[in-house]
């Protein structure tokens, strides 16, 4: 995954209802659930199918950091699923979304006017708009490279031509991404 598409995810998973399970064995357990059985589940994380049964058993209470890590991130990634496609309609189509990014930001524009890029820590609404083309080229299985210009593009729009108001044909660059937050 790339910078923006787990920023969106991130920002998604604020809309949940309830937290995840606390326990590796109740995240184990609702694994197994959700993927019908321990076999798909040990293919998922990596680890044995015995292994995957002890943890649901409560037999073994704390798994390796790596392991803990990739366990929560697959309970997160199948959490709620209605309450995160309801979350992305909204930002889709009424709310928008709120993005904090420090990054590079260039522009080409006409001869004669500065266009030395430097770096900015932005943060400001996108509109509907740009978060549905977001979310539909995320669901689409776009790069990182991809969601990075249409995430310029959008801050191109809102922030340095004002909806249309001044700097028109101005092109944005958006490099060097030292932070990106995303929330709805």
């Amino acid at each position: 995954m790339g910078i923006v598409s787990d920023g969106l995810d991130r920002a998604v998973q604020r809309a949940f209802t309830r937290p995840i399970p606390k326990s590796a064995g109740a995240q184990m357990r609702y694994l197994v659930k959700q993927l019908k059985g321990t076999r798909p589940v040990a293919e998922l994380l990596g680890v044995s199918q015995r292994t995957v049964e002890r943890y649901a058993r409560d037999q073994i209470r704390r798994p390796r950091p790596d392991l803990a890590g990739r366990l929560a991130d697959a309970v997160r990634a199948r959490r709620q699923p209605r309450v995160r496609e309801q979350a992305r309609r909204q930002a889709a189509t009424t709310t928008g979304l709120v993005i904090d990014t420090r990054a590079r930001f260039g522009y080409t524009t006409a001869p004669g006017t500065t266009d030395d890029a430097r770096v900015r820590h932005l943060t400001l609404a996108l509109p509907p708009a740009y978060a549905a083309r977001l979310f539909d080229a995320q669901q689409a299985g776009a790069t990182d490279q991809q969601l990075r210009a249409i995430t310029a593009e959008g801050l191109g729009e809102t922030y340095f031509r004002d909806g249309g108001r001044r700097a028109a044909g101005l092109m944005v660059e958006f490099t060097d991404v030292e932070q990106l937050d995303f929330d709805l």
